[in-house]
This record gives C-alpha cells, sequence and structure tokens, in this order.
C-alpha cells in the first residue's frame, strides 16, 4: 500500500444485523459525496471475496474502511474518514482530526459501541430492540403489537373491585 496513494472510493464494512448499523448506512447513501462510499455487509462473502487478508471477525466488532488503494481505517479513524467522504461532513472530518476531536471522535464510537452491545444481549434473551412491552408504574403499559393500555394497580389478576 502507498501511504501516499489518493483516496478514490472507500468500501464502508459495516454489521449487517445491528439496526444502527443499517440505519446509519442508510443515512450515509443519502449524503452528498465527495468521494463515493460503497456499503458491504461485513463478514459477508463478498467482503472475504474483496478484502481476502483482513480479519473478518474484527469487522464484525468494530466499523472498518477500506480505501481502493488498501487503506483500512478502523474505529474512530474509519469514522473520521467516511465524515470526510461527504460533502457537507468534511470540515467536520477536519476538526475531529485533531488530538482533541479524536477524543471526541472515540468517545463517539465508544457510545456506539455499548448501545451495540446492549441490543446485542437483548436478541440473546429473546427481546429484540422495539419489540417488548415497556411497563410503567402508574398502571400503563406499552406492547407494540397492541399499543396502550391500563390495568389499575393491584388490578393485574382482575380481582378488582366495581367502582
Amino acid at each position: 500500500m502507498n501511504a501516499l496513494a489518493p483516496v478514490r472510493r472507500l468500501t464502508v464494512l459495516y454489521d449487517a444485523e445491528c439496526s444502527l448499523c443499517a440505519f446509519l448506512r442508510d443515512w450515509l447513501l443519502r449524503q452528498p459525496q465527495l468521494v463515493p462510499l460503497e456499503p458491504v455487509p461485513a463478514g459477508s462473502e463478498e467482503a472475504r471475496r474483496r478484502f481476502p487478508g483482513l480479519d473478518h471477525g474484527a469487522t464484525l466488532d468494530e466499523i472498518t474502511v477500506v480505501g481502493d488503494a488498501g487503506q483500512v481505517y478502523r474505529g474512530p479513524a474509519a469514522w473520521v474518514v467516511t465524515l470526510w467522504a461527504l460533502r457537507e461532513h468534511r470540515p467536520l472530518a477536519h476538526r475531529l482530526s485533531t488530538p482533541a476531536g479524536a477524543r471526541l471522535a472515540k468517545g463517539a464510537v465508544l457510545a456506539a459501541a455499548k448501545w451495540r452491545g446492549a441490543q446485542q444481549r437483548g436478541q440473546r434473551d429473546g427481546a429484540q430492540w422495539g419489540a417488548r412491552v415497556y411497563r410503567r408504574a402508574d398502571g400503563w403499559s406499552y406492547a407494540p403489537d397492541s399499543g396502550w393500555s391500563y390495568t389499575a394497580p393491584g388490578c393485574a389478576d382482575g380481582t378488582c373491585a366495581p367502582r
């Protein structure tokens, strides 16, 4: 790889099973691009065929972006180079490439990773994001398939005294 090679195209490897990752992929594709971005599911057959030298297990753990001359960016650097490719976000990418900005970029990546981890734990436990019942202490609950319902406190078993 030539460190001075210009970047003319970037491939963004993303976790296709992650709702946040899929949302960000769609958002990236709607943005005006100065450098073309091509999303490819991390760990997919296509990713393995195109980038045989990558650790594809690691690409599922951390955002990875590959430049057309073989440059590999991971974690915060991957976010910065992806923003750099977008017309309206290139100034932000330049700010995030400073030492102070790099700390902010790292914090954003860590926050996204924490959110992803919580979602993956929920899915392992049988709950999908947005698919569980939310209960409030005041008797109201929300179920995605049926909406809001009210059960007066103490009436959950259906033995409430009539009013």
